[in-house]
């Protein structure tokens, strides 16, 4: 998958485009990018997606900006995934909020991606104060020689899919509802970095991952499994994760990744895991020491090991 920083230079062929912020690529997300893969197919053309970064609410209202679910690697590896051949990464700064409507439309559209069919969600919105939609990229389709084709959000089990939606199952700890609207396992990639060692001293060693989310979209203690330990299409290891800022040991800002994995040893600094909630065990807690600690530890490797053996793990 190409990648593009902005749209300069331009893209180096026509395309069939879609554009959103693709935060989490959900199941409603799929939905769009296969449609895409297909529209793409016919017209024997690459398919396409601009996406932003940072996200415009981070960069309109960052006092209030949504979690975000997916980093920008996670997000354009999920792209990748998907058939997406061109990937147009647009740095969202004031420069870019003040283009009009139009002004977007011939210079990101036409001139930087070369657009010629173009498939948005029915909400779309775009330009300065939001004041292009639909009726507006039909009339410009028409001048500038693109088709436009608006698809509507997606309906699984009876919910509108959204990344609101995830994020909002993700705050309650619902893991299963979050991997229905995502139609997977929610996870957090990350390189495994040196610690303070105090997970082997408690006899619980963990493999440290700084976090790049914050705000967390989740945090608390979770059964998880871990891909990237082994060669490609080996089984996911399992284990017990603190994602949090660790109240009883330094109650840190900065969030971090802790995964005790089950039965396994090895040095695994430097390698790059994806790691999958699947069961949220409790909430982060603040301890009376360290005794206390290392007691609840047990008790939630107990608990993960539990869970997974109740679903046939080996």
């Amino acid at each position: 998958m190409l990648v593009l920083r902005g749209i300069s230079p331009p893209s180096p062929t026509a395309t069939v485009l879609t554009i959103g912020n693709f935060d989490g690529v959900h199941r409603g997300h799929r939905a769009l990018l296969a449609r895409l893969r297909a529209a793409a197919d016919q017209a024997g053309l690459p398919a396409a997606v601009l996406t932003f970064e940072p996200h415009p609410r981070e960069f309109f209202t960052p006092a209030s900006a949504p979690a975000r679910l997916s980093t920008l690697r996670e997000k354009l590896e999920l792209l990748a995934e998907a058939g997406v051949d061109l990937v147009s990464v647009c740095r969202f700064n004031a420069s870019f909020a003040a283009l009009s409507a139009d002004q977007f439309i011939e210079k990101v559209l036409v001139q930087g991606l070369k657009a010629r069919h173009l498939l948005i969600g029915d909400d779309f919105r775009f330009g300065a104060k939001r004041g292009g939609d639909f009726a507006l990229l039909q009339q410009a389709g028409a001048s500038w020689g693109f088709g436009v084709e608006a698809m509507g959000s997606v309906v699984h089990d009876g919910e509108r899919v959204s990344s609101s939606a995830v994020r909002a199952a993700l705050a309650e700890g619902d893991m299963a509802h979050a991997a229905r609207l995502l139609s997977r396992p929610y996870s957090i990639d990350g390189r495994v970095v040196l610690g303070q060692q105090l997970g082997r001293q408690l006899g619980f060693p963990t493999a440290n991952i700084r976090i790049k989310h914050d705000p967390l979209p989740l945090c608390g203690v979770f059964a998880v499994e871990v891909a990237g330990l082994g060669a490609a299409g080996a089984p996911l290891a399992t284990g017990v994760a603190n994602l949090g800022v660790r109240p009883t040991v330094d109650g840190t800002r900065r969030p971090l990744l802790e995964v005790h994995l089950f039965d396994f040893s090895g040095d695994i600094y430097g390698r790059h895991l994806s790691v999958r909630f699947v069961k949220k065990l409790r909430d982060e807690m603040r301890f009376a020491g360290l005794d206390a600690l290392k007691a609840q530890i047990a008790q939630d490797a107990r608990d993960a090991r539990a869970f997974f053996a109740s679903r046939g793990h080996p």
